[in-house]
């Protein structure tokens, strides 16, 4: 054997015989509101730096959504605070555990927390400076006294955490109804509109100062202290991230904060500043933030094809998968009538299952975030207009038909393939399309558990208030479902073209 025939079987056999292992990426996750969002670039960035390959999975929901991510998984590390920590994950009312206390608690859930950042972000409830001067209210407890008609635009998070609204509305015995949930951001653009008076806020909340808002006191201490850390399976080194321990303030974050939300810069480029600067400087603001980007720049950012392409796979394959299975249902209902109420019925009923219910539920059940939940749920959302409209194509095929093919001596099988299927293509092709069309759209709720797609652009743009965010997401996704309904449309017009008269059969 020649010797460069023997040095590329060595290279063969110790790249694929275990010689060589392959890093796998450190997956950093952020919830869905600008401070998470900034933090976990800031981890992503610090892991590259140190030759740690890493990604950042932006925006994946609440508490639950991430508690869940970790244990599959699907997250290695992601920022979070001490008070959720104690209150959310693990359930405990002690005031203020030592971070040693709280990894023994997290020691059985295979977490840990670690990485102090040195900045604490508690809860707080803000009204506008002027309504709470008028009303004489400065802490929560003058909140309580007050007999005002007062309208609270508190987040969906706010509303259902363990130290949320219901635990603040007992300790205080506050008097009000909250209404119905706000995202975050949209919270304070209702606040500044006068829309609302009294939102639940973060103590390092650039929207703070900019809109003139009175944070209350916690004169009672309910709030415990939300000391930002960094929430990591046990399993994952975190010495790379050593550097940041104690690298951020209050005025630090704030500043950040208000570089993403009133600047318009985005996250990756406010960690990278922040990462620039040395560390003696850090906790101080850049001197001159860049100014923000326009429409048509944050449309063609260069994450655009990335982002087509995931949502572009996730609804032809979770159409293919919806057509797999609704195709034979439809038919299966055609030709068993006593099932066909149940088996429209069952399809019907999944379909009113709220999104982010049906992808809470597929995460427990697949045991991971990302692509497969997303996947599996927008097939399920894909079965009500497939298995209707094969139901009801083959049963607008003329009953005479059938009964000619089947008295000429073909049978069912060749009879369903060569004549009902053809004659029933375009009621069918119609149902397909509008799964379609249909899937585009909920395909971006799929960047709540992390499967990418155009949703990105929303959810970012919802946590920091940037309309021009929000649209360069819905202007591409917008785009994409007219273009699936004219490519079905096209699709439908050549198999009418290839078979003409299918329009003017007999019928019975």
């Amino acid at each position: 054997m020649p010797s460069r025939w023997r040095r590329a079987l060595a290279f063969v056999l110790i790249a694929f015989g275990g010689g060589v292992a392959v890093a796998q990426p450190v997956v950093v996750g952020s919830k869905r509101f600008t401070e998470s969002y900034i933090l976990g670039e800031v981890v992503r960035q610090t892991l590259v730096a140190a030759g740690v390959p890493a990604v950042h999975r932006q925006g994946l929901g609440n508490t639950a959504v991430m508690e869940q991510a970790l244990a599959t998984g699907g997250i290695d590390v992601y920022p979070e605070y001490t008070g959720t920590i104690v209150r959310e994950l693990l359930h405990r009312d002690e005031p203020a555990p030592s971070l040693e206390q709280i990894n023994a608690w997290l020691a059985p859930r295979g977490l840990k927390a670690a990485v102090p950042l040195g900045f604490n972000n508690s809860y707080a409830l803000a009204m506008r400076e002027d309504d709470a001067a008028r009303l004489g209210i400065a802490t929560i407890s003058d909140l309580a006294r007050s007999r005002a008609p007062l309208r609270f635009g508190l987040s969906h998070e706010f509303l259902a955490r363990a130290d949320g609204w219901n635990a603040l509305k007992r300790a205080y015995a506050l008097p009000f109804m909250p209404g119905a949930g706000l995202d975050h951001g949209l919270a304070y653009q209702a606040l500044a509109a006068k829309q609302v008076d009294v939102v639940d806020a973060y103590t390092t909340d650039a929207q703070i100062a900019r809109l003139h808002l009175r944070v209350l006191r916690d004169d009672r201490a309910f709030f415990p202290r939300y000391d930002a850390v960094l929430l990591m399976r046990a399993s994952l080194d975190a010495r790379p991230l050593q550097s940041l321990a104690g690298r951020i303030d209050d005025d630090a974050m704030r500043a950040m904060n208000g570089q993403a939300e009133i600047d318009g810069r985005s996250f990756e480029q406010v960690a990278h500043d922040f990462l620039a600067r040395p560390q003696a400087a850090a906790k101080t603001p850049a001197a001159a933030p860049a100014p923000g980007q326009g429409f048509l720049d944050r449309l063609f950012a260069p994450d655009l094809p990335r982002l087509v392409r995931e949502h572009l796979v996730l609804v032809f394959a979770s159409v293919a998968i919806a057509v797999a299975i609704g195709l034979p249902l439809g038919v299966l209902a055609y030709r068993r009538p006593r099932l066909a109420g149940w088996l429209m019925g069952v399809v019907g009923m999944v379909q009113t299952v709220p999104s982010l219910a049906l992808l809470a539920f597929l995460i427990a059940l697949v045991g991971r975030i990302g692509f497969l939940p997303a996947l599996l749920a927008l097939a399920v959302y894909g079965l009500l207009p497939i298995v209707r409209n094969t139901h009801a194509g083959l049963a607008a095929v003329p009953a005479g038909l059938r009964q000619s093919a089947l008295a000429l001596g073909l049978r069912e099988g060749q009879v369903l393939r060569g004549i009902e299927l053809p004659l029933a293509a375009p009621t069918i092709l119609a149902g397909i399309k509008t799964a379609a069309v249909w899937n585009v759209g909920m395909a971006t709720v799929a960047t709540f558990i992390g499967a990418g797609g155009l949703g990105e652009r929303i959810v970012a743009g919802l946590a920091v208030n940037d309309t021009a965010t929000m649209l360069a997401g819905a202007v591409p996704a917008a785009l994409l479902a007219l273009l699936t309904q004219w490519v079905f449309d096209a699709l439908e017009w050549w198999w009418r073209r290839g078979r003409p008269g299918l329009g003017s059969l007999p019928r019975d």
